[in-house]
């Protein structure tokens, strides 16, 4: 057995930051009323968050990146067969993985554009109007449900691996190490490239909070009559 390193430390980042934020907006979410003002800012966090991985999943080291693991119809048939031998995400897994990263995206951009029927608005939401955005809300809300499922489900398969499979999968996504019987240490995913990644999220979260959408016109003065 020897020992590789196998998640570089901003995938670990991003990994354990999503999963806060997950715990975080969920619970945002149920308790609603002034609540929903920080399950707003969050959701821009996640944006943030998911542009930073789909970035990395080119950019970034061996193991962290989308061509190494994607989920190819070969690929899968060779794990299916107990065929398949590789280090990281295992092609269900990486089924898996996509389908996290576009619903948690696609949950987190509708949330730009909701509202909430009483005081509350997305960023974005002057670009819609109130029909579109209630359109999005109700498709948001749907949605949750969806993403519970899923999370559950990929709960579901890591215990099934610790237990059944004897593999902890988590540990290695905390410590980044992991001990094989063979394979190589994860290469690349420099500092150009970890610039890179945060620069395109940091621009992605400003044009999130709609910072570059002019001010409301201010509202119209009420003539107040002399007597």
């Amino acid at each position: 057995m020897q020992k590789i390193k196998l998640w570089d430390l901003p995938t670990r980042l991003f990994h354990w930051l999503l999963v806060g934020a997950m715990v975080a907006l969920f619970i945002t979410g149920q308790m609603g009323g002034n609540a929903i003002e920080l399950h707003g800012k969050v959701g821009i966090f996640v944006v943030g968050l998911i542009v930073f991985r789909l970035v990395w999943g080119f950019v970034g080291s061996t193991y962290a990146r989308f061509g190494h693991f994607f989920p190819s119809p070969a690929r899968i048939k060779a794990y299916l067969g107990g065929e398949w031998k590789g280090l990281g995400h295992n092609p269900l897994g990486a089924l898996s993985v996509f389908a996290l990263l576009g619903l948690v995206g696609l949950q987190a951009v509708l949330g730009l554009f909701a509202n909430d029927d009483i005081a509350f608005q997305g960023p974005l939401y002057d670009l819609v109007g109130r029909d579109l955005s209630g359109r999005l809300t109700g498709l948001h809300h749907l949605l949750a449900n969806g993403l519970m499922i899923l999370v559950g489900l990929h709960v579901a398969a890591i215990v099934f691996y610790v237990r059944a499979k004897k593999d902890n999968l988590v540990k290695p996504m905390i410590t980044g190490w992991k001990e094989v019987s063979q394979g190589e240490t994860a290469k690349g995913g420099g500092l150009v490239a970890l610039v890179l990644a945060l620069a395109l999220a940091g621009l992605a979260v400003w044009g999130a909070m709609g910072s570059w959408m002019p001010a409301p016109p201010p509202p119209a003065a009420v003539q107040t009559p002399s007597w």
